[in-house]
């Protein structure tokens, strides 16, 4: 079920459903109009509706109709090449938040919805002697549709302008990335005795004479039903092992499951497998984390050379990670009836610093002004979270900076700056004191 809520979810997030859906209103609207005038006729307490003649009707709803489609056309046509063209530095994800942004659509819609309104009241205007008919109200309405596509215009560029800005980029991914990490963790309780203990995971020698299930196709898993998943192995009496997580790449035929002692059909595997062609955010946390380090990348590129963008990067994934000091993972254990059901791949702090930091890391070791940045972040987050095993990852990272920066820099002071800022976050690890209550071993 789940399955199909994405494919919902993402079929109403494509550029053109919210413009058929406005087109289909403009149509309605178009017909009910000249129903109630073909049936009623234009009532008196209605002056301010258009009072002319055929000939001016069907000029004006003309000159709407084509102009509407006109500036549309041409505006979205230079939109999207000014936007190809920033996308060779900002990254692909440009060009998504301009098709899945809801104001491009609405403007869009408003546009193509005033074109089909215009047309399909033109084909009813008639000038015959016999049975003359002007669609008064539809053509008012007409008007006011042109009015609103020049609020659009207006809307639409200063919108347009904004967005091609790599700050605001930047805070698009950093709002992922929060919402990403929000869905991956949940809260941690303080209170004395609420601590929470994570269930181990069978060992090894469990799964030795497990059925092994092989994916039937290939693409990028995008969702796992888990709840679906544990209440079906509940109901067959099985244990599964799943070993792939949301964002991995399937292969057809490759092992993607295990059950304990078998695997029954009615487990249906694949069912609560939702595969794509592309990763999407969601249950996939590594999604959003490597767009942003795609813009720090690119940045750092040598026909780039833009290091600012990248420092900014860096302060937003250490705003992500002092954001999880109260928060933990689960450790991919999950249990019905005191039994483990599902056991699957799960994230740790280590495996997120790689993904935020590796790329940065690997390309702006030649850039003092970024290591420093990063050595920097590193201290602000040891600072801001409590627990000495998320700080010693922490210091890893600083650990693996310097020594990547430090071959790669000749300045003395450069050098100097960056082991005096590596001293900082060794000093910072090394001071922490114990962990809170409930906060040993946090994953």
């Amino acid at each position: 079920m789940k399955g199909w809520l994405l494919r919902a979810e993402q079929w109403t997030r494509q550029f053109w459903f919210i413009p058929a859906v406005m087109t289909a209103l403009a149509l309605i609207l178009a017909e009910v109009g000249i129903s109630l005038e073909e049936r009623y006729g234009v009532a008196k307490a209605l002056s301010f509706a258009y009072s002319g003649g055929e000939s001016g009707a069907r000029s004006v709803l003309s000159a709407v109709g084509s102009s509407s489609i006109g500036v549309a056309g041409t505006v979205f046509s230079i939109t999207i090449a000014a936007l190809s063209y920033a996308a060779g530095n900002m990254g692909p994800r440009l060009l998504d938040n301009f098709t899945r942004d809801r104001g491009n659509q609405v403007v869009l819609g408003v546009f193509i919805a005033t074109f089909t309104f215009s047309i399909y009241t033109l084909r009813s205007v008639t000038g015959s002697e016999e049975t003359p008919f002007v669609p008064h109200y539809n053509v008012s309405v007409a008007m006011l549709l042109a009015l609103a596509c020049v609020a659009a215009l207006v809307y639409y560029l200063a919108h347009v302008t904004s967005s091609i800005n790599m700050t605001r980029v930047v805070n698009l991914l950093r709002d992922d990335l929060r919402r990403a990490l929000d869905r991956a963790t949940e809260q941690l309780d303080r209170s004395p005795g609420g601590s929470v203990r994570d269930v181990s995971p069978p060992p090894e020698e469990y799964w030795a004479q497990a059925e092994v299930f092989r994916a039937p196709d290939g693409g990028y898993l995008q969702l796992v039903d888990i709840e679906g998943l544990v209440a079906r192995a509940e109901a067959h009496g099985v244990s599964v092992r799943l070993h792939v997580r949301a964002g991995d790449y399937v292969f057809p035929h490759s092992p993607v499951a295990q059950g304990v002692p078998d695997l029954p059909d009615g487990l249906n595997i694949m069912g609560a497998l939702t595969l794509g062609k592309r990763r999407v955010a969601g249950q996939d946390l590594e999604y959003s984390v490597r767009q942003l380090s795609e813009v720090a990348a690119r940045a750092l590129s040598p026909g780039v050379n833009d290091p600012v963008t990248a420092m900014d990067v860096i302060d937003r994934f250490g705003d992500a990670l002092c954001r999880l000091n109260d928060r933990r993972w689960p450790n991919g254990v999950y249990l019905r009836g005191h039994q483990v059901r599902l056991v699957m791949p799960a994230t740790s702090f280590g495996g997120l610093l790689d993904a935020m930091f590796t790329m940065p890391r690997q390309y702006g070791k030649g850039s003092p002004a970024v290591t420093l940045r990063m050595l920097e972040v590193f201290q602000i987050v040891a600072e801001c979270i409590d627990d000495p095993l998320r700080r010693q990852e922490l210091l890893r990272h600083a650990r693996l900076v310097l020594e990547d920066a430090q071959g790669a820099t000749s300045n003395s002071q450069d050098l100097a700056d960056l082991n005096e800022r590596f001293g900082r976050v060794e000093r910072t690890v090394q001071e922490s004191g114990g962990p809170r209550d409930g906060a040993a071993g946090l994953p």
